[in-house]
């Protein structure tokens, strides 16, 4: 198995300590999301390997799409995996944003669908839709979506939350953006299996995190299919454990108390089956937060979304990889704090060990042409 690698892109901001929030609950981070350091995070991920960045949504950051959009002119091969949550747009719009994007990118376009499970920060955008609903809304969605880009001739559609009618793009996708879902609930399940390229997961446990799989498997095999599988992770990677082990306990020394119980009683409201399990693994306690080995949850503590990092040495940070790569994870959605120098760290020590086992190759790498002075050696006349 061939294992895929994506970063984040912090758009609400980074910090050398955990950025607190996320996920309803308000963001940021001392180094501000600034145009100027996010550009110094993608050129940071294309450096090292990582074939994507994630770029999220939500109130609590920038706009996934006019930022990647930026980005997307001052990188050469990085791609973007572009949040973006169902009900607040029209399906066409998306299906031909999707179309902008990928020529003018040349082809650099993921996209990530959220359906949502925070309550308050959806209807600030005047989404008052319930859970099933969400879910039965994203289905149509992607199916008007995924039809407009196969499409040759007018398409309409009439279900429950889209009616389209004579609906044609003049220049669809090329490639197809993949399209990236994640989601543990029940009613997430069936449109994950119809509609997703690859499934995502939070970090959990592996015997966790296989049974969930084995699960979309299964729906998927009900309709022909056969879906990719990612987990979304923190990494705190370094040359020996004391020291990985040593800055997770700088970030959880950073944490004010009054943060974690702030965030844990927003997220106390999250109609989210994820966010719960997330929640689950730590239950706002300090006392065990190694689940499983150098597998932390402390991260959740305080930030919202995925609330765990593999720490430990390079060695053992790859072990637990392939641990979950053995499950069915072919896609790795990584971060750290600060993402600018973790990316380095992880690019720098991890990768290399994988690629000596075989499970992976830098997209990008370009050949090594030693500097040659001019006119070296040439006799004057």
């Amino acid at each position: 198995m061939s294992l895929t690698f994506h970063w984040f892109l912090p758009t609400s901001g980074d910090s050398r300590g955990l950025v607190v929030g996320g996920h309803g609950t308000p963001m940021s981070g001392d180094r501000p999301a600034s145009l100027h350091y996010l550009n110094q995070v993608a050129a940071a991920a294309e450096t090292n390997g990582f074939e994507g960045v994630l770029t999220p949504t939500g109130s609590w950051c920038e706009d996934a799409w006019l930022t990647t959009a930026m980005l997307a002119g001052t990188t050469d091969t990085l791609k973007f995996l572009v949040a973006l949550r169902p009900g607040l747009m029209s399906p066409t719009l998306a299906a031909q944003m999707a179309g902008t994007f990928q020529r003018h990118s040349d082809g650099r376009l993921l996209i990530n669908v959220v359906t949502g499970g925070e309550p308050a920060d959806q209807r600030a955008y005047g989404d008052f839709a319930d859970k099933e609903t969400r879910y039965a809304r994203t289905g149509e969605f992607l199916h008007v979506v995924k039809s407009l880009w196969e499409s040759q001739e007018p398409f309409s559609f009439t279900g429950e939350h889209y009616r389209v009618e004579n609906a044609l793009l003049s220049n669809r996708p090329n490639p197809v953006p993949p399209v990236f879902f994640g989601g543990s609930s029940a009613p997430a399940g069936p449109v994950a299996a119809r509609y997703a390229d690859t499934y995502l997961t939070w970090g959990e446990p592996v015997l966790a995190v296989s049974r969930k799989l084995e699960w979309i498997r299964g729906l998927a095999v009900d309709h022909g299919r056969k879906l990719d599988y990612g987990l979304r992770i923190h990494v705190i990677s370094r040359d020996t454990s004391e020291e990985a082990w040593g800055v997770a306990d700088k970030l959880l020394a950073g944490i004010d108390p009054a943060d974690i119980a702030r965030v844990q009683a927003s997220l106390a409201g999250s109609e989210s089956e994820g966010q719960r399990r997330m929640v689950e693994l730590h239950g706002g306690s300090l006392d065990r937060l190694e689940i499983a080995p150098n597998l932390w949850a402390g991260v959740g503590l305080v930030r919202g979304g995925a609330g765990t990092a593999l720490v430990g040495s390079h060695e053992e940070v790859a072990e637990r990889l392939v641990e979950y790569s053995k499950v069915g994870i072919n896609h790795f959605v990584l971060s750290g704090y600060p993402h600018l120098e973790e990316a380095y760290w992880f690019g720098e020590g991890v990768l290399p060990i994988l690629e000596r086992k075989g499970l992976w190759q830098h997209p990008n790498r370009r050949p090594y042409i030693p500097a040659v002075t001019p006119f070296a050696g040439a006799s004057s006349s």
